[in-house]
């Protein structure tokens, strides 16, 4: 059996990439209200700020900074994920593919719909909150769905710029530092 090791910090600032089973589905964004919900109620019932999020069509980012004496973002993704699940199986949504299960994802009732963990990792200063936050920012470009940031919908981008906390023009300059997904 695998030992992951996370770094659990309290009231630290972390990026994380969550990945659909199906690297080839659009589910995600064709979903997103569902995993809207799912997200706000998970950060109604344990709060946290999110300081950028991005949905692709198989994949997100986001940057969160959990509160002080809370270290606990697991639990937060589990039900994140969770409640999209269920929404996806009732409604019977196109997209999911549940011949995807493997036979260790049926043992535990698994869906099949998410990879079974997420990356992530432990934002140490503010050059590397800064990177991150623009590496999700940019990541519908560097995937090729976009020309530039603010087109992309599913993205806190649009959010950051009414708060005034980024340019509307901004063009994707990242420092240099180790970001994104593994």
């Amino acid at each position: 059996m695998s030992n992951y090791r996370r770094i659990r910090n309290p009231g630290a600032k972390y990026f994380f990439t969550v990945s659909l089973a199906d690297r080839s589905s659009e589910l995600l964004v064709r979903e997103v209200a569902h995993l809207r919900a799912a997200f706000a109620v998970t950060q109604k019932e344990r709060p946290f700020w999110c300081d950028a999020f991005v949905v692709l069509p198989d994949h997100l980012h986001a940057v969160w900074t959990l509160p002080p004496g809370d270290a606990d973002y697991s639990t937060r993704w589990g039900a994140i994920k969770a409640r999209f699940t269920r929404k996806v199986k009732a409604g019977g949504v196109v997209g999911w593919n549940p011949t995807l299960r493997t036979n260790s994802k049926i043992a535990k009732g698994d869906a099949g719909i998410w990879q079974r963990r997420f990356w992530e990792h432990t934002i140490r200063d503010e050059r590397g909150y800064r990177n991150h936050l623009a590496y999700c920012w940019i990541n519908p470009v560097k995937h090729g769905l976009v020309e530039h940031p603010t087109d992309w919908s599913y993205s806190s981008i649009h959010r950051d710029i009414r708060a005034g906390r980024v340019d509307p023009e901004w063009g994707g300059v990242v420092t240099e530092g180790t970001i994104g997904e593994p």
